[in-house]
């Protein structure tokens, strides 16, 4: 008998829809009615189940918040024309958090748990599935250490949960990115490549600086030399230039991005020149020079693109051309749009239908 032959579900005797403006979504500002929970103990996986969305308790000694083990994906569920609904890449995003986890010295989450559980969390808040334009249904998964000592320790016990909430479009306005030669996201040999939350909350400061002086977001440099481009922000990023796409290759201080994959899949498809090529500050300012870079944009689940307007590169703001509808990152998001609302052919297999 596997885990998730029988999913308890308890549903919410009150449920928030009738609050949502799906007009007015915004990014993360509403949760549906519904999560799984799993739990890891003994060195078992518990029967998940799904409860109410609400707060759970933890002790003030629960190892993630005092060591990070602490891992999360994001990933996204669509509503077809036809009724049916279309997690999108659910298995890609799995293996991304197995390779996370493991980083992070967490056990595996057994594919049961996260692709029929998840399955079955969207069945119960399908409601909450948004139809408008560029909208769609965020999906969280994350697992923290959740076991309650505070010596330092890889942890016994793990919590699994999984909600989700409706989005609107994210970064609707085109971006202003600073290069950051000063502080680093990852280093060779860490935890770049791992979804976990550490590397999040290390990016805050140096982002929070960088919009103290008039900028969106940051573009991150290699630790060794800060010679290179990494990533951008909390996405991966990519460059049309002398009309080639190109994106630094992954490495262990880039994550593999799921939608800079995707891109890149649907470049070759659409006969679009691209190559994953280490991408130095130097070969940027050259391009601006001499007006051979045309499109600079960040890739990512959020938003799939998000255009760049500005590169601040030591003490220079370089402006990228105007962006017009028919301009490479556009050609691949509407490609990609069209494939998960299952208006265009799925030749890769990258819908997961129900």
């Amino acid at each position: 008998m596997e885990l998730t032959d029988e999913i308890s579900v308890q549903h919410t005797t009150k449920s928030r829809l009738p609050e949502v403006d799906f007009n007015k979504l915004g990014f993360g500002t509403y949760v549906s009615d519904h999560m799984l929970i799993c739990n890891y103990a003994q060195g078992q996986w518990q029967a998940p189940r799904i409860i109410p969305f609400g707060d759970i308790t933890i002790s003030p000694t629960t190892l993630a918040l005092h060591y990070g083990q602490s891992v999360f994906e994001g990933l996204k569920a669509f509503k077809l024309d036809d009724g049916r609904i279309n997690l999108f890449r659910i298995h890609k995003h799995y293996e991304r958090m197995l390779r996370s986890l493991g980083r992070m010295c967490m056990p595996g989450v057994p594919e049961e748990v996260f692709v029929d559980g998840l399955r079955r969390l969207v069945e119960v808040d399908k409601d909450w599935i948004p139809t408008q334009a560029g909208s769609s249904l965020y999906i969280r998964p994350l697992m923290f250490a959740s076991e309650a000592k505070f010596g330092v320790k890889i942890s016994d016990e793990y919590c699994f949960i999984i909600f989700t909430g409706p989005v609107g479009p994210a970064f609707s306005q085109p971006l202003k990115v600073k290069v950051e030669t000063n502080y680093t996201r990852a280093a060779k040999g860490g935890t770049g490549s791992a979804k976990c939350a550490g590397n999040y909350g290390g990016a805050f400061y140096p982002t929070q600086k960088a919009k103290e002086a008039g900028y969106d977001q940051v573009l991150w440099t290699d630790a060794r030399e800060n010679k290179y481009i990494e990533e951008s922000g909390m996405m991966n990023a990519m460059f049309v230039i002398d009309g080639v796409l190109v994106t630094p290759p992954t490495s262990d201080s880039i994550l593999a991005g799921v939608t800079r994959d995707s891109l890149l899949t649907l470049a070759a498809d659409l006969g679009i020149p691209h190559e994953a090529k280490p991408v130095s500050v130097a070969e940027l300012e050259n391009a601006f020079r001499h007006n051979t870079i045309t499109e600079a944009f960040g890739a990512g689940t959020a938003a799939i693109v998000a255009p760049i307007a500005t590169i601040h590169i030591n003490g220079i703001d370089h402006h990228l051309p105007t962006i017009n509808d028919n301009a490479i990152m556009f050609q691949l998001k509407n490609k990609m749009e069209a494939i998960r609302k299952g208006q265009d052919e799925d030749k890769h297999g990258w819908n997961f239908l129900f």
